[in-house]
């Protein structure tokens, strides 16, 4: 049972999240031929302020990028 595991930051809407599991499904299924039902997909959702890249947050860069 394959199961792909993706870390996205919050605010996607829930059609985008809805296109992300499908595409990824699908290409999981492509690459593998895993059935389609056996195929798991975790999106983690992640708060700006709990993801940093070079010491800031994503947070702090859009309020410096203002």
């Amino acid at each position: 049972m394959p199961i792909a595991q993706i870390h996205i930051l919050e605010g996607r809407s829930k059609e985008q999240k809805r296109s992300l599991i499908k595409e990824v499904t699908e290409a999981i299924y492509r690459s593998t031929g895993a059935d389609h039902d056996r195929i798991r997909v975790l999106l983690y959702e992640i708060a700006e302020e709990n993801w940093a890249a070079g010491g800031v947050t994503k947070a702090e860069e859009k309020l410096e990028n203002r």
